[in-house]
């Protein structure tokens, strides 16, 4: 709603967006790990399949990339904070260990 009146104040038009998922993949990751340069932000996804706590190396097997310019990047961070703000006002507070 703001975004419209935001759009008729400045004489723009908001566009329809219309979601394509017709090539859309699944996949899961319990990991996630972020690099980034000045042009481009990479998020990396992976599986850590450990069994056994306390060994001395773990192996992550990365299997998705996704590259990101930072503006994208800056949106995904509002987006992802939103999300977990409702999920915790529902569910209760997530505590990361470690922070």
């Amino acid at each position: 709603m703001a975004e419209e009146k935001a759009a008729a104040a400045t004489g723009t038009t908001v566009p329809i967006v219309k979601w394509d998922d017709s090539s859309m993949s699944t996949a899961y990751a319990n990991v996630c790990n972020v690099t980034g340069t000045r042009e481009e932000v990479a998020l990396l996804f992976g599986t850590n399949q450990t069994l056994y706590t306390g060994q001395k190396e773990v192996t992550v097997k990365v299997t998705n990339r996704i590259v990101l310019s930072p503006y994208a990047a800056k949106r995904l961070q509002a987006l992802l904070g939103e999300v977990i703000r409702q999920y915790e006002g529902r569910f209760g507070v997530l505590e990361i260990p470690g922070r």
